[in-house]
């Protein structure tokens, strides 16, 4: 029986190797492996059609287009040509410089460079562009007049219904530009 152990070649202990990484550079883009995979953005359900962030649709009567009806919808309207009727959209009306409508307008923004021979009835805005002339009266919460604009009618803007009727002011209130009678 032997006293002593037997020596046993012993394996020399693995000391850990430290993991050695490239310095991290600010001024150079990071290592494709270093970044993280995208997470893919989660899939949204289409929204209805009558969403109002969605882009509208524009009808255009053209500049050699003479037409004469009603116009009512959802979308937005541009005249480069000549129409006669009332207008009803809940998008923009624009009437280009040349165009003439001749008719009531109620639209979302009403941008005027030609003729418009009639009122708008409502309005969240009119612009009043430097060749635009209106023939009526104007009914929106602001307007806007470029410098060599024409109207001859009353403009009220700046009031709702309930204001008005606080405030004493008939409802057909509004300040005369113009010449005339």
């Amino acid at each position: 029986m032997a006293m002593w152990k037997e020596a046993v070649p012993s394996r020399p202990a693995s000391t850990p190797v430290p993991e050695t990484r490239d310095p991290v550079r600010f001024d150079a883009p990071p290592k494709p492996e270093l970044v993280p995979a995208p997470t893919p953005a989660p899939v949204a359900a289409a929204a209805p059609r009558a969403n109002p962030g969605l882009a509208r649709k524009e009808s255009l009567i053209a500049d050699d287009i003479t037409i004469e009806g009603k116009i009512e919808g959802g979308g937005s309207v541009r005249v480069a040509g000549k129409f006669k009727g009332d207008v009803n959209v809940q998008g923009d009306l624009n009437i280009e410089s040349g165009a003439k409508l001749t008719g009531g307008v109620r639209a979302d923004k009403v941008t005027i460079a030609g003729e418009l021979e009639g009122n708008v009835e409502q309005s969240s805005h009119v612009d009043l562009l430097q060749t635009g002339v209106v023939i009526g009266d104007l009914r929106a919460g602001s307007v806007t007049v470029a410098s060599g604009a024409r109207m001859r009618g009353q403009a009220e803007f700046g009031w709702d219904e309930a204001d008005s009727a606080k405030a004493g002011r008939p409802s057909g209130f509004g300040a005369k530009i113009g010449s005339g009678t």
